[in-house]
């Protein structure tokens, strides 16, 4: 894997990703919100891996509930980089699925933890009003973990000792 910086636009989008990835499995609880609250990061079920450009652009999608991801990993050590991928994050009670394209940092999908249906005499707003401050911690806990993807980016020193971490963790994943 090399981390070059004269690749197309999307490769910040496809560091942060196989960043993640590779944080998430060497330390999923090493990351914290804007309050110094824990919260843990996993990449589960579904990665897709690029490499290559044109016409020799290859694409490894792998997915399944239990998949230890094995195509996705050789697809790491041989140079292709993280372009979706399926985070699951956990702060206390809170689960939250999010699907993140590297191109254009967008969510393709956010699943919020399930919002109780009011009783009868409840405020009829609380629902949405719930599932909005669900939807905006969500974010958050994205913004935090892009946060500190780019202290370390931003840093050339972090960011050297960072990338042959991620050349370690790839080449033990074989």
């Amino acid at each position: 894997m090399s981390f070059d910086e004269n690749t197309p636009d999307n490769i910040l989008g496809q560091e942060l990703l196989t960043w993640l990835w590779y944080r998430s499995d060497s330390n999923p609880h090493a990351f914290t919100d804007t309050d110094g609250s824990p919260f843990s990061v996993s990449l589960e079920q579904r990665i897709t891996v690029e490499g290559g450009q044109g016409e020799e652009r290859e694409t490894t999608a792998v997915s399944g509930a239990l998949s230890p991801l094995r195509e996705a990993r050789v697809g790491l050590a041989t140079g292709k980089k993280v372009t979706r991928a399926l985070l699951l994050i956990s702060k206390e009670e809170m689960n939250f699925s999010v699907t993140l394209r590297a191109e254009t940092f967008a969510l393709g999908s956010m699943k919020t933890p399930k919002v109780e249906k009011p009783e009868e005499d409840d405020d009829p707003d609380a629902v949405f009003l719930e599932k909005m401050f669900l939807m905006e911690t969500g974010v958050r806990l994205l913004d935090c973990l892009y946060k500190s993807f780019l202290e370390i980016r931003l840093d050339e020193d972090a960011w050297a000792r960072e990338v042959q971490n991620i050349h370690t963790w790839t080449s033990r994943s074989e």
